[in-house]
């Protein structure tokens, strides 16, 4: 991994506070590449997800990032806004990048897949496998140098290993991806504190290693929470919030 340091510092410019946020692709001096894959990929129908989506979430953020985070797939608010991490998991991280001076326009956030699952379901591994060449052709053209991997579907497909998240989280690997030597974060999915609030100590703990990974001087990992049953289903006429993955 390069030796220059992650983007940690407050950058000049951040949105007031309550301020809507945008897609750092429209504040921030652009990626052609990038802006012609999106519009190349807009109208994917690689798999069936196609048929019952509202739009493709491609990604949004600094098209330039050093930090890039993958989720899971889009929810409900992202399948109608397009843009990744929107919801209530998205509002808590980006509490969590601003735990340790970022704002979410000066890092690259995607997902596995860019369609959402009827119900927020898992993906499907055949689902994963029609779109992972999208996400491996994002993380070429951003080329990030670290890249945060939130739940167990991102941390396996990225590391190529079959360990779980609940292991793994905090730990920092060295992985070759495009071709690049990248470093992976593997880091719970924030919507697994919105069900289990024990949970936001374990992912603020690990978060604050971010700043510090270059040098990797940073302390263990936080200790893992362990998880409770379910969280019980939304009540009526309020859409499902995307489940974490652990």
């Amino acid at each position: 991994m390069p030796s220059g340091p992650v983007q940690s510092t407050v950058p000049s410019g951040l949105a007031p506070p309550g301020a809507p946020q945008e897609p750092a692709s429209a504040l921030l001096p652009g990626n052609d590449a990038l802006a012609e894959y999106a519009a190349a990929t807009a109208a994917c129908t690689r798999c069936r997800l196609s048929e019952g989506r509202t739009q493709v979430v491609f990604g949004a953020g600094d098209p330039h990032a050093e930090l890039m985070f993958v989720g899971e797939a889009p929810g409900f608010h992202e399948d109608r806004q397009g843009v990744p991490f929107v919801g209530q998991a998205g509002k808590l991280l980006e509490r969590l990048l601003e735990g340790i001076g970022l704002d979410r326009s000066r890092v690259y956030i995607a997902n596995v897949l860019m369609c959402r699952p009827p119900g927020n379901r898992d993906p499907q591994p055949d689902e994963i496998e029609a779109c992972e060449a999208h996400l491996f052709r994002k993380l070429e053209l951003i080329e990030p140098t670290l890249v945060a991997t939130l739940g167990n579907f991102a941390t396996k497909l990225l590391s190529g290993k079959p360990h779980g998240i609940t292991r793994v989280h905090g730990t920092p690997q060295d992985a070759t991806i495009g071709g690049r030597r990248v470093t992976l974060f593997p880091l719970f999915h924030p919507a697994a504190a919105l069900y289990t609030p024990r949970m936001l100590q374990t992912l603020e703990e690990d978060f604050a290693r971010i700043p510090a990974l270059p040098e990797r001087g940073a302390p263990e990992p936080a200790q893992v929470i362990r998880l409770p049953l379910p969280p019980p289903d939304p009540a009526p006429g309020r859409p499902a919030e995307q489940l974490g993955l652990f």
